[in-house]
């Protein structure tokens, strides 16, 4: 049985995606210059985003490719009004008491706006067992709630070994700091999440399998005494008609060579991690045209390492599905769709303005009574 965090919430944290790890394109395995990462077209969609009223957007991280995620989402805090973003933090990469400070520091820029992705793959030049890279992780997590919470970093682990006082790295937001969303699938990265996170963040799977990993979290945080939420990143295809959205879809890989696909897929540093294989095993037991159940489509994978599906129909079709993603207790959902902008501004027209909409740190008490802002009331956004 599924246990959540937050079943009072009868609404769910919308997000939109950041591209900016050269992941923006009107056609899968081509990169036009006008969609390369650049802080022109990645923070015009961030501000749309915002004006739209999405409540959160994800700002993700590659070694590769693209910006660097840290610097991007402090220059845009100031540039937004009402959005919380998520910065996907790579563990290992920062010390883990000067990340603590970075974080803290534009925590307070954003006034509490800030949430935070944790990410637990190898880096570049290492390669480390699931368990060694999750173990990593659970470290960095445990010093930065140390340098959140109490006056002292006082920690000795397998990787770190710290003694500093944590003056004045305190987050703007109360009770734990910002909220920790986290995605892995191996028994390891499971336990991690359970034992630490805010948000399980899952790829798309048929909705069978995805309520079978939400009772096996609930399992594992009961056993820690705790309760998490869950989230779903997935891909969108919103359009007036079926025909219309399922047309775009086919449009999308109509020029992908799968020597092309496979390469822009291998080239990821969590390419051969098991959510990915995950996402292979969904597009193979997909359907002629691609789908895995009822508008879910699963041809994005051809081109994309890690989340490889979307969803696909018109604004009552994926505002049915989004509610049935919600009765199975998911209450946050970060979308993206080809070419971002577009999309962003197509389910913000057609679909955000009929869904009750929820931001997740306010609803989890983390921003001050105190606070200058103005809470976004629950409720439809226009």
């Amino acid at each position: 049985m599924v246990d959540i965090r937050s079943p009072h919430l009868t609404g769910a944290e919308i997000s939109w995606f950041a591209p900016i790890c050269n992941g923006d394109t009107d056609l899968l395995g081509h990169m036009p210059d006008q969609y390369k990462s650049s802080w022109q077209n990645t923070s015009r969609i961030v501000m749309k985003a915002d004006s739209l009223g999405y409540r959160n957007i994800l700002c993700p991280s590659s070694y590769q490719v693209g910006q660097d995620t840290l610097p991007f989402v402090a220059a845009m805090a100031p540039l937004t009004r009402q959005m919380n973003m998520l910065a996907a933090v790579r563990c290992g990469e920062i010390h883990p008491p000067m990340l603590a400070r970075t974080l803290a520091t534009i925590d307070h820029i954003m006034e509490g706006r800030l949430t935070v992705n944790i990410i637990s793959s190898d880096l570049p030049g290492e390669k480390l067992s699931s368990e060694a890279r999750y173990q990593r992780s659970r470290e960095v997590i445990e010093i930065l709630k140390q340098a959140w919470t109490q006056e002292r970093i006082n920690f000795k682990g397998e990787f770190y070994e710290i003694d500093l006082p944590t003056e004045p790295v305190k987050p703007y937001q109360q009770h734990g700091g910002p909220l920790l969303y986290f995605g892995g699938y191996s028994p390891a990265g499971v336990d991690l999440c359970a034992e630490h996170c805010d948000v399980y963040l899952m790829w798309p799977a048929t909705e069978d399998v995805l309520l079978q990993q939400m009772e096996t979290m609930s399992e594992k945080a009961a056993a820690y005494g705790r309760k998490v939420d869950f989230g779903l990143r997935v891909h969108m295809i919103v359009r007036e008609t079926e025909e219309e959205a399922r047309s775009w879809a086919q449009h999308l890989v109509s020029a992908l060579d799968d020597d092309k696909g496979e390469e822009i897929r291998n080239r990821a540093q969590d390419a051969k991690s098991l959510g990915v294989s995950l996402q292979s095993g969904l597009r193979n037991e997909a359907d002629d045209e691609g789908y895995a159940e009822p508008h879910l489509w699963t041809g994005i994978g051809r081109a994309r390492s890690g989340c490889g599906a979307a969803l696909v129909g018109t604004p009552e079709q994926i505002i049915a599905k989004i509610e049935r993603y919600k009765a199975m207790g998911i209450r946050s959902f970060i979308f993206s769709g080809y070419p971002h902008l577009q999309e962003c501004e197509l389910f913000g027209k057609l679909v955000l303005p009929q869904l009750e909409t929820v931001s997740l740190p306010e609803a989890q008490g983390r921003i001050p009574e105190t606070s200058p802002l103005t809470p976004l009331a629950a409720g439809p956004r226009r």
